[in-house]
C-alpha cells in the first residue's frame, strides 16, 4: 500500500492592521496579540499529529505563526516562497465597501477581467507555485505529515485545484479563517481527501478581506 501522507495548509493568524488597507506582501506587518494567541492554538491543535516538517512563507506574519509550532514540536522553521502572498495591485490601500478605492476610474483597469485576474498574480499561476511547496512538503514528510503556512488566497487556490474547481469565485465565501488549517491526504503522490479545521475558532467578520 502506498504511504499515506498529510500536509497542512495553516493560514497565519490574525495581523496588527488598525488602518484596515490590503496589505499583501508589504514589510513590517506583524501578529496583532489576538493573532499571537491564534498562534498557540494552532500549535496545541498540531500536537500529536504526527507532523515531521514545518514550512512558512518568508511573510512575517507567516513565520510568526510557525514560531509556536517549532516551539512545541522541537522542529525547525523552514522557508519556502512559493508560499507567499499573492500579488495585488491594490496593495496598501482601502478596498472595503464605500471607501472609494474601487470606484476611482484610476482603478478600472485593474478590475479588466476577474477570470485571471487582472489586479493581481494570476490564479494559475498562484495554484502552480502552491501545488510545487505542497508536493515538497508531502515528499519531506512521507509517510507524517507537514505544515505549510501561507496565506488566505494561496490557500484557497490550493484548495480549489485540487478539488477542480474553477478558480474564479466571491472572496467572501472563502472558507479559509485566520489560523484555519486545511489539510490534503495523500496516498504516495495521490490527493484523496481534504479536511477544515479552526483550532483558533470562527474569523471576525470585520476581518480584511483576504488579510
Amino acid at each position: 500500500m502506498a504511504e499515506r501522507t498529510v500536509v497542512h495548509l495553516l493560514r497565519h493568524g490574525e495581523v496588527h492592521n488598525p488602518d484596515k488597507i490590503l496589505y499583501g506582501r508589504l514589510p513590517g506587518y506583524r501578529l496583532s496579540e489576538t493573532g499571537e494567541a491564534m498562534a498557540r492554538a494552532a500549535a496545541e491543535w498540531m500536537a500529536g499529529r504526527g507532523i515531521t516538517h514545518l514550512v512558512s512563507s518568508p511573510l512575517e506574519r507567516a513565520r510568526q505563526t510557525a514560531a509556536p509550532i517549532a516551539e512545541t514540536l522541537g522542529l525547525e522553521t523552514h522557508v519556502d516562497d512559493r508560499l507567499i502572498e499573492a500579488a495585488n495591485a491594490f496593495e496598501g490601500l482601502r478596498v472595503g465597501v464605500g471607501d472609494g478605492t474601487l470606484r476611482a476610474p484610476r482603478h478600472w483597469w485593474k478590475l479588466r477581467n476577474p477570470l485571471r485576474p487582472s489586479w493581481g498574480e494570476p490564479y494559475v499561476e498562484i495554484a502552480a507555485r502552491m501545488v510545487a511547496a505542497v508536493e515538497a512538503a508531502r515528499d519531506a514528510a512521507r509517510g507524517g505529515a507537514a505544515v505549510c503556512v501561507s496565506h488566505q488566497l494561496p490557500i484557497w487556490t490550493t484548495r480549489l485545484h485540487v478539488e477542480g474547481r474553477r478558480y474564479v469565485h466571491d472572496p467572501r465565501r472563502r472558507q479559509c479563517g485566520l489560523a484555519s488549517v486545511t489539510s490534503l491526504t495523500f496516498d504516495g503522490d495521490r490527493f484523496v481527501s481534504l479536511a477544515y479545521a479552526e483550532p483558533a475558532g470562527a474569523t471576525p467578520t470585520d476581518a480584511v478581506p483576504g488579510a
